[in-house]
């Protein structure tokens, strides 16, 4: 099963609302489960450089199927996936790639968020995820 651009869509939405609630600028990312691009979202004046995060992240979460930054705890020097970050073309294994899951339970794609802290990254990247479920 795939996110659809409807779907997608919604998410988007619902980050970019998040994202003014906190008064950031994001850029969103929406990956299919195959981890094809389906939509991205990049706000007036966000930072180019998240471009490629908020993708690198949603790639991430659906990779693996878990957050990005529980990778991320893994990851860590001694670690049990310690450098992980360097297969797959680089993954992005700090906070905001969150998996998508449609009404069942499966996983359907996944959203990257980027630009501004970790935690604002993970929240806007969490409303877009939850208005899918």
């Amino acid at each position: 099963m795939n996110i659809s651009l409807t779907q997608a869509e919604t998410a988007i939405k619902a980050a970019k609302e998040k994202a003014k609630q906190l008064n950031l600028l994001m850029n969103v990312a929406i990956v299919d489960a195959g981890v094809n691009l389906v939509a991205f979202a990049r706000m007036d004046d966000a930072w180019i450089g998240s471009i490629d995060l908020a993708l690198g992240k949603a790639r991430t979460a659906r990779y693996f199927n878990m957050e990005s930054g529980e990778l991320g705890k893994l990851s860590q020097p001694g670690g049990p996936v310690w450098q992980i970050e360097h297969t797959n073309g680089g993954l992005v294994t700090f906070p905001g790639g969150i998996p998508i899951k449609n009404g069942k339970g499966d996983i359907i794609g996944a959203i990257g968020a980027s630009g501004s802290t970790v935690e604002n990254d993970h929240a806007v990247a969490q409303a877009g995820a939850d208005a899918v479920e």
